[in-house]
């Protein structure tokens, strides 16, 4: 299987890896000219390529075919406060990009523990996890947004909020099947606060179940992402 590279800014008809990439390439992976490789632009281009030069500081590959990969018919996207712990956001960030997530909104709640995040590293797993997946398009990574200033961005209709306060709620597999996009909230490890709750109600949007299990934050938006695939499936 031929290894598989990400090449956001890539030009025709070669593409120059960068340097931590070409001696990856060359001093690690052992490539040489002739050798197939494909490459993804995050965008949905798949590009078969073979090395041309192989130079462990600018490793030159020549494209020989490009596909398009059109994207899903739907939208997933899931809005999770990230836990103190920041190897569990890593964890999920590889996850959901294996699984398939469009958006991955990081939320800073009333019970939030972390209250700054840095992308940079989670960027890099994504990436890495698009690459070991075989999926075609990168999903965005938004950086920490207030609780109260994310509500107003979201179509009600089309988002759902799991949080584990008593009172009526709708398994996630019922209502994930329809519209264009879903839309899943997912609170801290204290959950949202009961004003948090209301303040999602009061906009139209309304509560879900992922089960009856009582799950971590990164365990919640993982399976939310998951279900929302099996209802479309099965739809």
């Amino acid at each position: 299987m031929a290894h598989t590279f990400y090449a956001p800014q890539l030009t025709l008809p070669t593409y120059t890896l960068p340097e931590d990439e070409s001696k990856h390439a060359v001093r690690v992976l052992r490539l040489g000219p002739t050798d197939a490789v494909v490459l993804v632009d995050g965008r949905g281009g798949v590009y078969q390529a073979q090395v041309e030069v192989a130079d462990p500081k600018r490793c030159q590959l020549r494209i020989l075919q490009k596909q398009q990969v059109a994207p899903r018919s739907y939208q997933v996207h899931v809005a999770v406060a990230p836990t103190k712990n920041l190897d569990r956001m890593e964890w999920l960030v590889e996850k959901a990009v294996e699984i398939g997530v469009d958006t991955l909104t990081f939320l800073r709640c009333a019970r939030s523990e972390r209250r700054e995040l840095k992308l940079d590293r989670l960027e890099k797993i994504a990436v890495s996890a698009l690459k070991q997946s075989g999926q075609a398009w990168l999903p965005q990574l938004v950086e920490l947004t207030d609780f109260a200033r994310f509500l107003p961005t979201v179509a009600p209709e089309t988002t759902f909020i799991a949080h584990l306060e008593d009172g009526e709620r709708t398994p996630l597999s019922r209502v994930a099947a329809a519209g264009a996009g879903c839309c899943i909230l997912i609170g801290p490890e204290g959950d949202f606060t009961p004003h948090e709750i209301e303040a999602a109600f009061a906009r139209g949007i309304r509560p879900v179940t992922l089960g009856a299990s009582r799950l971590r934050t990164e365990t919640a938006a993982l399976a939310a992402v998951h279900t929302v695939h099996i209802a479309r499936e099965l739809a």
